[in-house]
């Protein structure tokens, strides 16, 4: 008995394993494969085993397959798929991004007067800063909210077309998560800046 492997194809479940002596089987495979490690170069070693293999009988057919090839190959798929989902998620959290800054410029350009009497009876700019990011915060944490069960079940979905992918892995999350909070933050901040710039004056003639 061994441990659990893998046979076909590296997204199936782990099965169990056995190994046996070839002298049992009753008819031997055609197409065995040998698995070959070696400290020499690709070439030095195919050209060694060809001649080893001629030298006992040159009839038999063989063929070379380099396994980190071979398993590249069984990844592109996976690779592709991780490589689409990267270049999604990141036009993701752009359109976020934009998303944002737009509502909350909005919010600002619709809340000028009230910006400016606020300014006006003593408000600081700091003060107007930490309004506008308070509020903008409160968006992005309804949002986190609200997303959150979709975007697990959708990890799950994932799991089944990548690779060792883990959908409730809590680094990703966490990761996640700082990310868009990170991406809220900057796509809040130049809104709330300008609205802190305001004149007092001009502002309160806004209409």
């Amino acid at each position: 008995m061994t441990g659990d492997n893998k046979f076909d194809d590296m997204h199936e479940e782990f099965l169990p394993f056995v190994y046996f002596p070839a002298t049992q089987q009753e008819k031997l495979s055609p197409d065995d494969q040998i698995i070959i490690r070696s400290l020499l170069p690709l070439a030095s070693l195919m050209a060694s085993i060809k001649q080893a293999l001629n030298d006992v009988n040159p009839g038999i057919d063989f063929e070379f397959k380099v396994f980190k090839t071979k398993v590249h190959n069984s990844l592109v798929k996976d690779e592709l798929m991780a490589t689409l989902s990267g270049f999604f998620g990141f036009l993701a959290a752009l359109l976020a991004a934009i998303g944002l800054y737009g509502v909350i410029s909005y919010m600002v350009v619709q809340r000028t007067k009230e910006i400016g009497i606020r300014m006006a009876i003593g408000a600081k700019r700091v003060d107007v800063v930490g309004m506008i990011l308070g509020e903008a915060g409160i968006l992005t944490v309804a949002g986190l909210v609200i997303g959150t069960a979709p975007a697990l079940a959708s990890a799950q979905v994932a799991k089944s077309l990548l690779y060792g992918l883990k959908p409730r892995d809590p680094f990703t999350l966490v990761l996640a998560v700082v990310t868009l909070t990170a991406v809220a933050a900057l796509a809040s901040f130049l809104p709330a800046y300008r609205a802190s710039r305001l004149d007092p004056l001009k502002a309160l003639r806004y209409e």
